[in-house]
């Protein structure tokens, strides 16, 4: 299904956004790889193989258009089929203690350049009639744990564009397919940010015990294959039985994460 597509992935630099890359090459497609970190972005060219790569390096927290990058992806590969919305901060950090410029970082980063993006390739789209969004949520854009506060306002804001941005191109040709990861083994609760923006350089339990970034990709894949509109991916634990709580008995869940101890 993957065979020559243009699979543009942003955040591939580590994590799932490199299993992802890694995985779409196995497929066949053509990858567009986008981050802040070139010499990152290289070393997972190399991991994809003979597949081919165009190495684009991004910052979403830009407050760019990227009408100018898409013209670029565009002049090397003359169409864009798979965009995954990857990139992206995390948090840690109450909300007494969390400044208003971490805030405003991580919906600049998680929300804003992702709307950006999608703003920006969706016209080539749509004059295609053919193309995908793959928007990686969290399960934090289903419920809301201490700490998360910023992380989590940040998801739910995507599910609410992304649902909408769906139920409008559905006629179009256009995919949207909105995943929501667990607790997955990868740099995120390292690379988090605490209320004043220091990153915490601490992985939690739970993280370092997350499913590997290879398993989550193979299960995002299966799902961008089925045209899903939203998919969970992980193990069956907490995260998932968090998500059963949130649609079958909401009180549960909110007494239950009063007292979670943040990690």
């Amino acid at each position: 299904m993957f065979e020559n597509q243009v699979v543009w992935i942003t955040g591939a630099s580590s994590g799932i956004g490199e299993a992802l890359a890694v995985a779409w090459a196995k497929a066949g497609a053509k990858l567009v790889l986008s981050a802040r970190r070139r010499d990152e972005l290289e070393r997972v060219a190399r991991a994809c193989g003979n597949a081919e790569v165009l190495i684009h390096p991004l910052d979403l927290g830009s407050g760019s258009d990227f009408e100018g990058d898409v013209k670029a992806v565009l002049a090397k590969f003359g169409r864009i089929d798979v965009v995954v919305h990857n990139g992206g901060i995390s948090q840690r950090a109450a909300v007494k203690d969390t400044q208003m410029d971490v805030h405003r970082r991580i919906m600049e980063v998680n929300y804003f350049g992702a709307i950006a993006l999608t703003k920006a390739t969706l016209p080539p789209m749509l004059a295609a009639k053919r193309g995908h969004f793959v928007v990686i949520s969290s399960v934090m854009g289903k419920i809301g744990t201490p700490h998360r506060s910023a992380y989590a306002a940040s998801k739910h804001a995507l599910h609410g564009y992304y649902d909408c941005l769906r139920a409008e191109v559905a006629r179009d040709g256009v995919n949207v397919t909105v995943i929501c990861p667990g607790f997955v083994s990868t740099n995120v609760s390292k690379n988090a940010l605490t209320g004043d923006g220091t990153p915490t350089n601490t992985t939690g339990v739970d993280i370092a015990n997350g499913v590997a970034p290879e398993v989550a990709a193979a299960q995002i894949l299966r799902a961008v294959r089925a045209k899903k509109s939203e998919a969970y991916v992980g193990r069956l634990g907490k995260d998932r039985l968090a998500l059963t709580l949130q649609r079958f008995a909401p009180g549960v869940l909110e007494r239950l994460v009063r007292h979670q101890v943040p990690q």
